[in-house]
């Protein structure tokens, strides 16, 4: 899979259809008039978007600038002699709840972890699309335990859905469960894999906000 999204407009467009925010709620959000966004998005002005929107946006998003036409972060790193790409996926500085929940709106960057883009690219991830978080709470358990770190990849969202973890949006409040089609078009189960906690067996879609799918995860040795 490419690096790149080919239109950072048309990435902005698809993150704002997943997740149920409208053009002039955003526009809102970053301190615009109302048509803002929606002129950006539908007539491609202003061209690009300034650095310090593009930057709230991103924040209150959860997403990498890089996904909205910021440059892809990258540091320089010895490979034998010679400078190694790696990329840049920022951690956010939030956790999403593998318990009873956590409200969020917008949370800064706390730090970036590197990755080599090829390994990245093993997984099916897009780079630009990429963030970390913490996971809180036991609900995921023995799958996810609290304190781990998840690579989420917010270009595997509603558009790609299959059985699989992601983090998700119900109710304003950012969790990661397992989700999996349920019988029915529009409809969908999400399952805490720790039987003590709630599952949800059959929902419509337009309950949930898909963030990101989950597509790895890293945690200390105790």
């Amino acid at each position: 899979m490419a690096d790149f999204f080919d239109d950072p407009r048309a990435a902005l467009d698809r993150l704002l259809r997943d997740r149920g925010v409208d053009y002039a709620r955003l526009s809102e959000k970053i301190g615009r008039n109302p048509a803002y966004i929606q002129q950006y998005i539908k007539r491609g002005s202003p061209r690009r978007l300034a650095e310090e929107d593009r930057a709230r946006i991103a924040a209150f998003l959860g997403v990498p600038e890089a996904m909205l036409g910021g440059p892809v972060q990258r540091i320089a790193a010895p490979a034998r002699g010679r400078a190694s790409d790696m990329v840049l996926v920022p951690k956010l500085a939030i956790g999403a709840s593998a318990g009873a929940g956590a409200s969020i709106d917008g949370e800064p960057v706390e730090g970036a972890v590197a990755f080599d883009p090829k390994w990245l690219r093993g997984l099916g991830a897009d780079a630009r699309a990429l963030s970390i978080i913490r996971v809180e709470g036991d609900s995921m358990a023995p799958t996810l335990n609290d304190g781990d770190d998840i690579l989420v990849d917010g270009g595997d969202a509603v558009g790609r859905l299959r059985d699989g973890i992601y983090v998700l949006r119900m109710d304003d409040v950012l969790m990661v469960k397992r989700v999996a089609r349920a019988p029915g078009p529009g409809r969908i189960s999400v399952i805490s894999d720790n039987v003590q906690y709630r599952s949800w067996d059959d929902l419509p879609m337009t309950a949930v906000q898909l963030v990101g799918r989950v597509v790895w995860t890293g945690r200390r040795v105790r």
